[in-house]
């Protein structure tokens, strides 16, 4: 049996991110999005619904039901933001981005504000 968090299909394992979640939290929604503009796929846990993922949860945070929880392969971050995730799967790791590092967008925003 594989072992959690990889897929294995004939193929080399490809490492899954699983999120877990619950309605009406921003903190969640802003995750998804993030994961979604990166094109990043996931697999998404309700944890009101299903009682496997809340026991997950309680589990990786001390028995708090902190959300959102992401298990990327064996790896497990609370309340992680798009680039920590990207950063843990090896075909995003040269994108994340640098901490204490402007973009190039803040860059060259920064630029156009301060040249008037």
């Amino acid at each position: 049996m594989p072992a959690p968090g990889y897929r294995y299909m004939g193929e080399p394992a490809a490492i899954v991110v699983q999120v877990y979640w619950r309605p009406g939290c921003p903190y969640c929604r802003r995750l998804r999005r993030a994961l979604t503009r990166r094109g990043i796929d996931a697999e998404y846990h309700n944890i009101w619904d299903d009682d496997a993922a809340r026991s997950f949860v309680r589990q990786a945070n001390r028995g708090d039901e902190t959300v959102p929880t992401v298990r990327v392969g064996q790896r497990m971050l609370t309340n992680p933001t798009g680039a920590q995730v990207a950063a843990l799967l090896p075909a995003y790791a040269g994108d994340a981005a640098q901490p204490g590092r402007r973009s190039r967008r803040a860059t060259a925003w920064l630029t156009r504000l301060t040249s008037r």
